[in-house]
């Protein structure tokens, strides 16, 4: 889910569910990246206190580091599936992480690229993926 996605009822229509009918293998993750497709998160619906919101409706919650992807596999393989409670992961994003001109800027929620700054995306990817192979 995004977490613009938050301020929505049917959310937590279906996060009380899971809870009632003990969805235990259930995971789901909310994409926080502070960002929507209006602006900042917080100045279109206030979200915070989203961990104790989650926990009040009866999920195990998780705060991982999104953009790191060791961060989200040991989280994945520290849950325990046995329990009665769905889980949820809150990812803590970079929107557009890795891009220059598109890190944490709002419009690239639904922007499209023009072929230079494709490019240049494609330019700044390849760099990181080579930066990690040495």
């Amino acid at each position: 889910m995004g977490d613009g996605e938050q301020g929505e009822g049917s959310i937590y229509e279906a996060a009380m569910s899971a809870s009632h009918y003990k969805l235990g293998n259930l995971v789901a993750i909310i994409d926080r990246n502070t960002l929507q497709i209006s602006g900042l998160t917080e100045d279109v619906m206030s979200l915070e206190p989203m961990r104790e919101r989650w926990e009040a409706f009866g999920w195990e919650v998780f705060d991982v580091q999104g953009n790191d992807m060791e961060d989200l596999v040991k989280t994945f393989d520290a849950f325990d599936y046995t329990t009665d409670k769905p889980k949820l992961i809150i990812s803590h994003t970079t929107k557009g992480n890795g891009i220059s001109y598109m890190e944490k800027v709002a419009k690239w929620h639904h922007g499209v690229p023009d072929e230079a700054q494709y490019q240049l995306a494609l330019q700044e990817i390849d760099e990181r993926i080579n930066a990690l192979k040495s």
